[in-house]
């Protein structure tokens, strides 16, 4: 079963039960510039203190980048909905991570240190060679 539907951008086909869409040179191109302008927008906000800004503007860059890359070049955009909640899934776990991480990170500054006993520290000394 092979059937060619022409849409604007895209070709679809449809074999058996699995539905491919090629992606035209145009879209990829300009994805492909969009990126471009993006990674040189990231140079430029490293380049300028904008304080606070800074992280909000990186981040949401990176994020733009990312989408673009998994949407297009990843070909999540056409696929099915189980591709779609592995997807949201890794997402999930990313931010499961980072959260693990920073919340581990953000309390090592607060673990108090309690002065050694000058008993055992002495002992040790005389035990060790």
């Amino acid at each position: 079963m092979l059937e060619f539907e022409v849409f604007p951008s895209n070709f679809t086909f449809h074999v058996s039960r699995f539905i491919m869409t090629i992606t035209s040179r145009k879209t990829y191109t300009l994805i492909w510039l969009s990126l471009l302008l993006l990674l040189l927008a990231t140079y430029l906000v490293a380049q300028f203190d904008l304080g606070v800004l800074n992280v909000i503007a990186a981040l949401t860059i990176a994020v733009t980048k990312t989408l673009l890359v998994i949407l297009f070049f990843m070909h999540v955009r056409h696929s099915t909905r189980l591709t779609w909640l592995f997807v949201i899934a890794g997402f999930i776990w990313l931010a499961i991570m980072i959260d693990l991480t920073l919340s581990d990170y953000s309390t090592r500054g607060q673990v108090r240190r309690t002065a050694p006993n000058p008993a055992a520290v002495q002992q040790s000394l005389q035990n060790h060679p």
